[in-house]
């Protein structure tokens, strides 16, 4: 971080800076906020929260702490560029809708694929986008959705996702199925619904798609993904900060430079990939 030069002024000045900066600790080389009360939940630390648990390929084993994971790897590369040494970065857990809640925050940032949503931002800052994807149906082989080929072939079809999640949006929005949108409570419970037989296909953000399909189930098969409406965006995924947060300017600049200078996309190649290896459903 650089540094005014002083200049001589006044003794009674001086001495109020002095007082004043004894009440302020910055974290060291960076543009992380100077003073105290100025946003972070603790001072000279950035607080990290992310779900628990935490899955693949976001976070590595649930460990966060590791770095390893593209999520985890992100908040890593964020906190660099605001000014902290990874030492200085604290993780906690929050569930999915604890942390769009409206109210006061025990984060810093939250990072578990918060799609950022106009809704959502009623209640919460979001950083610029980290990430973008698109959503996909997976199912297994014996499912009557395994041979799906089309939009209008999954649409007398049980097809069920997490519930508040673009995943659930994208199955109301685009397939439109004649039973509706089947609502889980998390996509472990979709994908044992998808297992026990009780929905035909599930629908998941397609690195999420990737990993559940080609390790967790047995015998998944990825159908396609999702057309992207017509002058829509992606799925983005954004940080997610309390609502009107001081920091939310100064975490969407780090993102910004860490997209413009390749660093995310270089951590999706590393723990993502698989783009492109799903056909698109029309």
């Amino acid at each position: 971080m650089s540094r005014r030069p002083f200049l001589p002024i006044a003794a009674a000045a001086l001495t109020a800076l002095a007082l004043a900066g004894c009440a302020s600790s910055a974290p060291s080389g960076g543009t992380a906020t100077d003073a105290a009360g100025t946003g972070y939940v603790t001072d000279g630390k950035l607080t990290v929260a992310t779900g628990e648990p935490a899955y693949y390929p976001w976070v590595i084993d649930d460990d966060p702490e590791s770095g390893e994971g593209f999520e985890a790897a992100v908040a890593y590369a964020v906190a660099e560029e605001l000014g902290f040494a990874a030492d200085d970065v604290v993780w906690v857990r929050t569930t999915f809708d604890e942390a769009i809640a409206p109210g006061p925050k025990d984060f810093d940032i939250n990072l578990q694929q918060f799609s950022i949503t106009d809704e959502r931002e009623e209640t919460v800052d979001f950083s610029s986008p980290y990430y973008e994807t698109t959503q996909v149906v997976v199912t297994t082989g014996t499912s009557p959705a395994a041979n799906a080929t089309s939009l209008a072939d999954l649409q007398s079809l049980l097809i069920g996702a997490q519930t508040g999640t673009t995943s659930f949006s994208a199955i109301e929005q685009v397939i439109q199925p004649t039973q509706g949108a089947q609502a889980f409570n998390s996509n472990d419970d979709a994908k044992l619904a998808l297992e026990n037989g009780q929905v035909d296909a599930i629908v998941l953000d397609l690195p999420t798609a990737f990993y559940i399909s080609g390790v967790e189930l047995t015998d998944g098969v990825l159908v396609g993904q999702l057309p992207t409406p017509e002058g829509a965006t992606g799925d983005q995924f954004g940080l997610v900060l309390a609502k009107d947060s001081p920091l939310t300017a100064d975490v969407t600049a780090a993102v910004d430079a860490l997209r413009e200078n390749g660093t995310l996309d270089d951590l999706a190649t590393e723990w993502l990939g698989g783009e492109g290896q799903a056909p698109l459903l029309k």
